[in-house]
């Protein structure tokens, strides 16, 4: 009988546990619930600079500067003259009046060398170091009629490529569909016969894979059938962000060691033709052309681009015109340069592209041109005298 009422004892002490514990569950909380934690969200990054002044401007010594590269870049400086003494500078670092004076020595300098020295002082954009990447002038296969082997077409600039937006009243490149602004037609949609049928088409290429990387240098020769040369320039560019399909493949490990070079990547698109395809076609960017006539290419002054002496360069931190000496892990790269081209990847501070001519050559050298080292921007001392004595922040 004693063990039976230890037994219920037991029992009853677990039922008021139970009772005590359902009580408490039902009684009204003392401590308020914990507050959930906020999720960790980075700091917003700054938005990049707009121009070279919002990038930073500090001056640094003109070293001695290497006479062949020197005698190139005066060349080239000459003929950049006519457009420098007329047009706005969107870096913020120059006036058309601050050009006058190196333009006027320009004409009768007789060391290139000592003529820069005299002229400019040297500064550094942002950080200045330098990424650099070479351009040049490619032959491809094309007819001036389409034919068999040549059905790959040529554009010229579409005639609605700059609309009216209806909603703000800016001028856009893009379309007016259904009465609203729409980007303009991609690369794909282009490919596929957007523009067909319009009369637009100059020339036909035979391969699209020369034509994509024609593309990609902005100018080019077609040789004919016949034996001559077509020369084909920029015209404008439908208005899509340029994707750089080198990078793309890298990321996705399509190229090996050695294939990041122009040369390895055609290997690759060759060799996988339907991958390749959709590749290029994720750049969505697609540029028309004109026929040029004369001495060229043309760079983005209008005036012809002068092989290892013409270098591509971002107009809102590089004045167009302008020296800039490039020291680089590349020692056939660095020297003397003038900015006098732009290009769709050509962005930044520090960004720059050398043009090497037309040729086998100058196919090897910029389709695997990648130099790192610094940039020297060459400004007019008047120039540099007035950004000295704008007040400190």
């Amino acid at each position: 009988m004693a063990g039976d009422s230890k037994q219920l004892l037991r029992l009853r002490h677990g039922a008021l546990a139970l009772a005590l514990v359902a009580l408490a569950s039902c009684a009204p909380r003392l401590v308020p619930p914990a507050k959930p934690i906020p999720p960790v969200t980075e700091p917003a990054k700054p938005p990049p600079p707009a121009n070279a002044i919002a990038a930073g401007v500090a001056a640094v010594a003109l070293p001695e500067l290497d006479p062949v590269s020197a005698a190139r870049a005066l060349q080239a400086f000459r003929i950049s003259c006519p457009a420098l003494v007329k047009r706005q500078d969107a870096s913020g670092l120059t006036t058309p009046d601050d050009w006058r004076a190196p333009c006027d020595a320009a004409m009768g300098a007789v060391v290139p060398s000592e003529f820069f020295a005299a002229q400019f002082a040297g500064v550094r954009v942002g950080e200045g170091a330098a990424f650099v990447t070479g351009y040049y002038e490619p032959q491809i296969r094309g007819s001036r009629a389409r034919m068999p082997g040549y059905e790959v077409p040529i554009y010229a600039r579409p005639a609605d490529l700059s609309v009216t937006d209806p909603v703000t009243g800016e001028t856009k490149t893009g379309r007016i569909v259904d009465g609203q602004y729409s980007l303009y037609f991609d690369r794909t949609e282009i490919e596929e016969g957007a523009l067909a049928g319009r009369g637009l088409e100059i020339a036909w290429a035979a391969d699209p894979i020369e034509l994509f990387f024609l593309q990609i240098q902005g100018s080019g020769r077609l040789l004919l059938p016949d034996g001559s040369i077509m020369r084909i320039g920029y015209a404008g560019q439908n208005g899509r962000e340029y994707t750089g399909i080198g990078k793309l493949m890298k990321e996705r490990g399509l190229l090996g060691p050695g294939q990041t070079s122009m040369q390895g990547i055609v290997a690759w698109l060759r060799e996988h033709p339907d991958e390749g395809r959709a590749i290029m076609r994720e750049n969505k960017s697609f540029v028309f052309f004109k026929e040029l006539t004369g001495a060229g290419p043309l760079g983005a002054l209008g005036l012809p681009v002068t092989p290892r002496a013409s270098v591509a360069a971002d107009p809102r931190f590089i004045p167009l015109g302008a020296p800039v000496l490039l020291n680089l892990d590349r020692a056939e790269a660095s020297g003397l340069w003038v900015a006098q081209d732009t290009g769709g990847a050509i962005k930044g501070a520090n960004r720059f592209d050398t043009f090497w001519g037309a040729g086998e050559e100058a196919a090897l050298v910029a389709g695997g041109m990648q130099g790192k080292g610094e940039a020297i921007l060459l400004l007019p001392k008047a120039s540099v005298a007035r950004l000295d004595a704008r007040p400190q922040r």
